[in-house]
């Protein structure tokens, strides 16, 4: 897919190309990707998106938005679409209504192409938990792309589409854009709705844009965020333009390095790329300043009992009964719902719900998850007192660059351990996104982490943007293809 966001709204509006054509070259490009991005397309209901959207350009109703081609994480209901969220489980499941962000898309004249493929419920980090098989990672097909919005980030930077929506619930937009080379955004908690949003961890979820630059990401924000009174977690606040501050000079910006962050877990390769991002910043005006986030070691701990614990509560409903998969065989009730739960969800899924409802049983909440949460609680005071330092957080992503498919299977630990940057963030409810800020081993991406203060989207786009517009990592695609 030529361009970004921005540029093909302008050829949009000049009437240089249409949405139709548009939705045509996405769709084939999906169709002949071997990256496995997407469970689902429905070609003739694309189309009669994007013919609605040529129409009201035509008829001089357009938004910026109106006919963008984008893939939608297969997490959030879509009315008439499949809806798997990755899991044989409801393989079969057809979604009666719109999720909000599903919704708000529509009314700003989107065009789906497809469910983008993911991490079964949202649990893993490398995509590979998928009932519908793992997504490659365009850069190198035999690597992981990360997860779980995988599908969304691969189908990005591999040009079918030029945006996706993606949730974030440990890390699930930055890590894999960071994987991939693009750049996702994760708002603050509340900020965009959960409705209609399949829930792994009610308290740490959140959805949020996947495209290649941070400008694009802004536009998308601006579509999707607001209040939703069908979200009890959603915010009530007023509506923002995060497009607004893109241009802002970084002048006097204190940029905030926790200290160890750069130290011995990360990879020479990934080390360098991040310093020499941080750098960049330093080029652009900003001051770099070292802050302390002593807690932050605890996260991963606090992440793998918090969200589990809460997995477990919500995926309870998929027993067999009342909708999802169902056991063919089965002697009485007890077995009909332990044969149903076997079949429909895969192991890292049965390994967390087994976790979760470990550390929910009496004689060790307050061992686990009481403890938990109060480690949260303190993770959310260290930022407060860094933000006092400094204005925005800089870090890597992940220790390491995109690994190989199937190198950390056999290891959930060493898996659970590659989220040690981003989970602390979702603990706090912070906004914090990825940008492409170089290479290393074997060409791959990697992300530079920018983590801001509650509401601080805007900020945190503009300092991505500015970034963007002094460096040409995000423009780098796979291959060399534009």
């Amino acid at each position: 897919m030529r361009g970004t966001v921005a540029s093909l709204a302008a050829e949009l509006a000049a009437g240089s190309v249409s949405a139709v054509e548009l939705a045509t070259e996405a769709l084939a490009r999906a169709q002949a990707s071997p990256l496995n991005a997407f469970i689902t397309l429905d070609p003739e209901r694309t189309l009669a998106e994007a013919r609605a959207a040529d129409a009201l350009r035509a008829a001089g109703q357009a938004g910026p938005l109106t006919g963008i081609p984008i893939a939608q994480k297969d997490i959030f209901c879509a009315e008439g679409w499949r809806t798997t969220a990755g899991s044989k489980m409801l393989g079969n499941f057809v979604a009666p209504y719109d999720a909000t962000v599903v919704a708000r898309g529509k009314a700003a004249g989107l065009v789906t192409i497809g469910r983008a493929n993911m991490d079964e419920f949202a649990m893993g980090s490398t995509n590979e938990n998928s009932a519908f098989g793992p997504v490659h990672n365009p850069w190198d097909i035999t690597r992981v792309p990360g997860g779980s919005s995988g599908g969304s980030a691969a189908a990005v930077a591999a040009g079918i589409v030029p945006a996706a929506t993606g949730t974030d619930t440990g890390g699930s937009i930055r890590q894999p854009a960071g994987f991939c080379g693009i750049t996702g955004i994760k708002p603050t908690y509340g900020v965009v709705s959960r409705y209609g949003m399949i829930a792994y961890a009610s308290s740490l979820d959140q959805g949020g844009p996947m495209a290649r630059t941070a400008q694009d990401c802004a536009m998308l924000l601006n579509a999707m965020a607001g209040f939703d009174a069908r979200d009890a977690t959603s915010l009530p606040r007023d509506a923002e333009d995060y497009t607004r501050d893109l241009d802002r000079p970084l002048d006097g910006l204190r940029v905030g390095v926790p200290r160890g962050w750069l130290a011995d877990g990360v990879s020479a390769d990934v080390r360098a790329a991040v310093e020499a991002g941080i750098v960049q910043l330093e080029t652009l005006g900003a001051k770099r300043v070292e802050v302390d986030l002593p807690h932050a070691q605890y996260a991963i701990a606090a992440y793998y009992v918090i969200a589990p614990a809460e997995a477990s509560s919500n995926l309870s409903r998929y027993d067999g009964v009342r909708y999802g998969h169902r056991a063919a065989d089965y002697t009485d009730l007890a077995e009909m719902y332990a044969r149903s739960r076997s079949e429909g969800f895969g192991a890292e899924v049965q390994r967390r719900i087994l976790v979760g409802t470990y550390v929910l049983s009496a004689g060790y909440y307050d061992a686990y998850y009481l403890k938990a949460q109060q480690v949260r609680r303190r993770i959310a005071d260290d930022f407060a007192a860094a933000f006092a330092q400094c204005d925005i957080i800089a870090g890597p992503i992940a220790p390491t660059v995109a690994y190989k498919l199937g190198e950390k299977t056999a290891d959930p630990v060493q898996m659970y351990l590659g989220d040690v940057y981003t989970t602390l963030v979702n603990l706090a409810g912070l906004p914090a996104l990825s940008l492409p800020c170089g290479f290393g081993e074997g060409g791959m991406p990697v992300g530079l982490q920018l983590i801001g203060g509650a509401f601080s989207e805007a900020r945190l786009l503009n300092v991505a943007h500015r970034f963007q517009q002094a460096t040409d990592h995000h423009l780098q695609t796979p291959g060399g293809a534009a």
